[in-house]
């Protein structure tokens, strides 16, 4: 199950997967790798780019990809012999999403701004078609 089906079934479920997201986002070498992806955009970067541009040993960037990975964040594609991974936006802005639901005192008018300004560069809301969608498996096809 990926990251983003938890949003809008049950409320233990997305506290879970809102928790495993930040959680994911809560270490420094983790949040480096994920505000480059998001950098990147739809397109990703190869996990040996990553590993120079941030200066990590490959099996530490690897531990790195795979928390970020089961946190739904990120996902993966194989281009011939490297692995490429990329940001889920529809799994940020259902976070996102999550975490401002009750703002403004259910008025999602007032925020419906803020989300579209963070994810303004990222993806459009319903998926445009530069938007890569997770598999089964929270893999990126």
């Amino acid at each position: 199950m990926t990251f983003i089906r938890y949003f809008g079934n049950y409320r233990n479920m997305e506290m879970e997967s809102a928790i495993q997201a930040l959680s994911a986002l809560a270490q420094d070498s983790r949040l480096r790798v994920f505000r480059l992806l998001v950098r990147q955009g739809p397109d990703g970067m190869a996990a040996g780019d990553i590993a120079r541009e941030l200066d990590l040993p490959a099996s530490t960037l690897s531990t790195h990809l795979s928390v970020l990975s089961n946190a739904g964040l990120v996902g993966s594609t194989r281009h011939s012999r490297s692995i490429v991974y990329a940001v889920d936006a529809a799994a940020i802005r259902g976070l996102l999403g999550f975490l401002v639901e009750d703002c403004c005192q259910g008025r999602p008018e007032i925020c419906s701004p803020l989300l579209d300004s963070v994810l303004a560069g990222c993806c459009a809301p319903a998926a445009s078609a530069d938007c890569r969608e997770p598999s089964n498996n929270g893999v990126i096809q």
